[in-house]
């Protein structure tokens, strides 16, 4: 049985890294006292799917994991309470359910992502500056001494004025072609450590 939890990631979690949010499932599941499927090997553990990794500092309304069972006679309703009541700060179960154990894995699924920044600063000239950044042919970025081009990777970027501005984007989530907001932050000569960024979609591939 092939469970699937869409949950926030919020601020008591947010400088926490991809790999310690997969130990604080580990721990969750494991309080639960579900009955999981484990790995093989001398160290067994939970089977488990993150959907895509998040950078330190972001925040999340929409991350995915999958996890497996091993009784498919478990019923939602007592997998959802368990979650639940096992959840620590900074995770907050969203929605659950059981999808075809045979499906493909979770981070192959993934195509694109949405996130809101808001911009705790004022940026002068924000719309010339999108604009001009959408024009762009290329937009070379360097990371991991590696150089790439992350225009191609944006694929919807825009701005609203409420009480503060804020940006909507959508960025490529594909295996080796991942868009992160904060190079597009930087593209825009705004420092990442001035905003708030949340993500608030993962989008599949159809």
């Amino acid at each position: 049985m092939r469970i699937r939890v869409k949950f926030a990631k919020t601020e008591p979690m947010r400088f926490t890294s991809h790999l310690d949010l997969y130990r604080a499932w580990e721990r969750l599941l494991r309080r639960t006292d579900l009955s999981l499927v484990f790995s093989q090997g001398y160290n067994p553990r939970p089977k488990l799917q993150l959907a895509a990794p998040l950078a330190l500092g972001i925040t999340s309304q929409a991350e995915i994991i999958d996890f497996w069972l091993d009784n498919s006679g478990d019923d939602l309703k007592e997998i959802t309470t368990k979650l639940l009541a096992a959840q620590p700060p900074g995770i907050e179960v969203k929605s659950i359910e059981s999808i075809d154990p045979g499906a493909p894995a979770l981070q192959k699924q993934v195509s694109a992502a949405d996130y809101q920044v808001i911009l705790l600063d004022p940026v002068q000239h924000l719309d010339q500056k999108i604009e001009s950044l959408l024009s762009s042919e290329e937009l070379i970025r360097q990371r991991r001494d590696k150089t790439y081009d992350l225009r191609p990777l944006i694929l919807r970027l825009g701005f609203e004025q409420a009480e503060s501005q804020f940006l909507q984007m959508s960025l490529s989530a594909r295996e080796g072609s991942t868009g992160r907001p904060e190079e597009v932050l930087l593209a825009l000569e705004i420092a990442p450590e001035n905003t708030r960024i949340e993500r608030t979609q993962i989008i599949f591939q159809k």
